[in-house]
């Protein structure tokens, strides 16, 4: 009985004092239990980037500014479109322009293994505290305005010693040769007048190139080697541009491109203005128009059991690998001999196009070209002029090309393929009004006109048929 009583005085006591207060986190269990793992996480990642820090485990890149993007400058000089002279870039590209000792498949490697870092701000809710944390970054995300990126510490240890490459190595003779192919000079780029026989890049079976040349005896007052942005054939003669820095050549290589990106084969946009090219070609025999317009896709084929290739005019233009090439042609003077001065404009910029064009949409080949033209030559006589035959200049070259002779009285003609005349935008105007500002009006950048005087074996086949010219 007396327990009885003291069970039912306590009861009466619990139930005339208040409720009790239930707390936030007894309302809702969830939203405490993602609120504590948020902290424990924040706590973490702090812990983590002091420990980081702390251990020196990261390589810290300068932060990203913006930089001229060169590529997109090309692509509004050659069409109609919003200003786009300054944009943000990806880490990956970052990367590599600030560390260019570090192979690119080793950076796309630490990209892979979710080893690259960005610094961005974190803070606390209803909390003063700012503080930053590293997090992952993908190789195709783009940068802010004063982001850091941090690489392992180790990725100095895993990348390879930069390859020290040795330098060709001229002669007083041989520079002199190179500098004096130089046409025009200025901070942005250089145009050289290239001669017939010397390949502008190397590889297989090349000795020298203007490449290496140009690394060698271009420099002038730059600590960077120009760059090439377009290529000639080896037997082709004529201008051949390169750039002297990095961003110089990136837009060069732009405009390039977006003159053979805007030619399609339904026709050519009318608002290209950025880049002209003509070529002077001596052809064996006569077009039938005089003027006229080539679109005809091209094809690599592999010929000889896989040991070499060529081009080739795609008929059905349905493969995979075909590329659509436009060509303008005009013819400038012919002789009564079988010969024919033609004046070629190329819309697009493919390997072969004009040696391909010419001998099989056209079917007059150039003279010398024997790849593309080697039935017509096979036949071919040297022509014999009833006129004294103008005296060969002797010439030699340092570099063992043939200077002398090649000419139409030639058994054996070089290439009779120059490149003449190009028309480019003023590029160091151009940067120098992005560097000023990003806003600026480069729609009136002036035009820099380029004219290549003809090689020995050309200018004495334009002299030996100059005489007799009629129209075919």
């Amino acid at each position: 009985m007396a327990n009885w009583r003291i069970a039912t005085a306590t009861l009466r006591r619990h139930l005339r004092s208040p409720p009790p207060t239930i707390s936030a986190a007894y309302r809702d269990p969830i939203r405490a239990l993602y609120s504590a793992n948020q902290l424990r996480s924040y706590s973490s990642a702090l812990a983590d980037d002091d420990d980081d820090d702390r251990r020196g485990k990261w390589l810290t890149l300068p932060p990203f500014s913006p930089t001229i993007d060169a590529a997109a400058v090309g692509k509004e000089l050659s069409f109609d479109g919003d200003s786009v002279a300054k944009g943000s870039t990806t880490a990956l590209r970052w990367i590599l322009r600030c560390r260019p000792d570090l192979p690119r498949n080793l950076v796309q490697k630490l990209f892979r293994l979710r080893q690259v870092r960005r610094e961005v701000p974190l803070s606390c809710d209803g909390d003063e505290l700012q503080r930053s944390q590293l997090k992952r970054v993908a190789a195709k995300e783009s940068l802010n305005v004063g982001d850091r990126i941090y690489l392992p510490l180790s990725v100095g240890n895993d990348a390879p010693p930069p390859a020290k490459k040795e330098r060709f190595r001229c002669s007083e003779e041989e520079r002199k040769f190179v500098c004096s192919l130089v046409l025009y000079k200025d901070p942005a780029i250089i145009v050289l007048n290239k001669p017939h026989g010397m390949a502008v890049q190397g590889g297989t079976g090349v000795k020298t190139s203007i490449d290496e040349l140009a690394a060698t005896c271009l420099t002038f007052d730059k600590s960077e080697s120009p760059r090439l942005v377009h290529r000639l054939d080896r037997d082709c003669s004529g201008l051949l541009v390169l750039g002297r820095t990095q961003t110089a050549a990136t837009l060069l290589h732009s405009i390039f491109r977006e003159k053979t990106s805007g030619a399609s084969a339904y026709g050519v946009k009318k608002n290209i203005k950025t880049l002209k090219r003509k070529y002077l070609a001596l052809v064996i025999g006569c077009p039938r128009r005089q003027r006229g317009q080539i679109s005809a896709p091209l094809r690599k084929v592999v010929v000889d059991d896989g040991k070499s290739d060529r081009i080739t005019v795609d008929d059905n233009g349905e493969l995979v690998s075909t590329q659509h090439a436009i060509t303008e042609y005009r013819v400038v003077e012919s002789s009564p001999h079988g010969y024919t001065w033609l004046e070629l404009r190329p819309l697009t910029g493919r390997k072969h196009q004009l040696r391909v064009h010419c001998a099989e949409v056209l079917g007059t080949p150039i003279l010398g070209d024997y790849k593309y033209g080697w039935q017509a030559h096979k036949t071919r006589e040297p022509f014999v002029s009833s006129e004294n035959t103008p005296t060969k200049p002797s010439s030699s070259s340092p570099f063992g090309l043939d200077m002398e002779g090649g000419d139409v009285s030639s058994k054996q003609p070089h290439l009779h393929l120059h490149s003449k005349q190009i028309d480019l935008p003023n590029i160091y105007q151009l940067l120098e009004k992005l560097h000023v500002s990003s806003d600026s009006d480069i729609s009136d950048i002036d035009s820099l006109k380029f004219d290549a005087p003809l090689p020995t074996h050309m200018q004495l086949s334009f002299n030996l048929l100059k005489s007799r010219v009629e129209t075919c």
